[in-house]
């Protein structure tokens, strides 16, 4: 469990790094609503930069939110399943849709960014055309990091197997449904008890 704990920390790292992003993210957009509407002179980069800004948040929330296990599923259903059948759906899921996919990517994404550096890629949606070509590199180290913690999904899902109980995870702010579903399971077997 080392090597998934390693991982899960990496990716939270870099998640709630990129996440201060969304301060730039909002400035941006306020700016130009200021800028356009009162000031009536809207800028030439503040399309380009939200853009840009909200790629990066969407990219790199993907590795974060698969760590902290809050991607979307039919929870519903999933839920009410044991951990074991939980578990061997999430395993075989895994090598159905996501390795192949998160695969192409990083497959497709290393040629897509290579021909972006060598021609120093800018935006072509603005006057001021920012270049791109850094952005571009998020393709491929995304598709990494996604793999990277599929393979410690997989682990997770192997343990579960093995043990009947899904492996701790690392702490993070939780969902207000999960916390809210937990408060009444605790009140259903206080209730219970009594």
């Amino acid at each position: 469990m080392g090597f998934v704990y390693f991982v899960d920390r990496i990716n939270t790292f870099i998640g709630k790094t990129v996440a201060w992003s969304i301060v730039a993210l909002t400035f941006a957009v306020c700016y130009e609503v200021f800028a356009r509407y009162v000031l009536r002179a809207p800028t030439e980069w503040a399309f380009d930069a939200s853009y840009m800004l909200y790629g990066l948040l969407f990219m790199v929330a993907g590795p974060y939110t698969l760590a902290r296990n809050n991607h979307v599923r039919g929870d519903f259903i999933y839920r009410n399943w044991s951990p074991r059948r939980q578990a061997a759906t999430d395993l075989l899921l895994y090598f159905l849709f996501f390795f192949p996919g998160i695969l192409a990517l990083v497959y497709a994404g290393i040629p897509f960014t290579e021909m972006s550096w060598l021609m120093r890629e800018h935006s072509m949606n603005s006057p001021s055309g920012p270049p791109i070509y850094p952005f571009k590199a998020l393709i491929p180290i995304v598709g990494i990091l996604m793999a990277f913690q599929g393979v410690a999904e997989v682990i997770r899902c192997i343990s579960c197997l093995r043990n009947g109980t899904w492996p701790p995870r690392l702490h993070d702010v939780e969902e207000t449904e999960k916390l809210i579903l937990e408060r009444a399971e605790q009140e259903g077997l206080t209730k219970g008890t009594v």
